[in-house]
């Protein structure tokens, strides 16, 4: 998944970054998706690099929430995604009705 440049190609690196992004603005089993998304680039993922996406809440109001992704290879930073998510309503696990949520 490298481009011209023998370097990974920042469309998967993005890709990664956002699939991070959906199961941390979706864990909390109201449907969201993404408003919003910006990244950097820091550094070149090379050919053979395993890249592992962290996402971490930063803040979540209403229907609104923001979120911090870190992609890294060994715990090198390569790029840094903020998303901003908006939830549309609905759960992903049907809640019981006798549950106190």
């Amino acid at each position: 998944m490298v481009n011209g440049q023998r370097i990974a190609h920042g469309g998967f690196i993005f890709t990664l970054a956002d699939s991070a992004f959906a199961f941390a603005c979706n864990s909390h089993n109201e449907r969201a998706v993404a408003a919003h998304g910006n990244i950097s680039f820091i550094k070149p993922g090379k050919l053979g690099d395993r890249l592992v996406a962290t996402a971490r809440e930063i803040s979540r109001s209403g229907r609104s929430g923001i979120y911090d992704i870190n992609v890294a290879v060994d715990g090198e930073t390569v790029a840094e995604l903020r998303g901003h998510s908006r939830t549309v309503g609905g759960a992903w696990v049907p809640v019981a009705e006798n549950d106190s949520r």
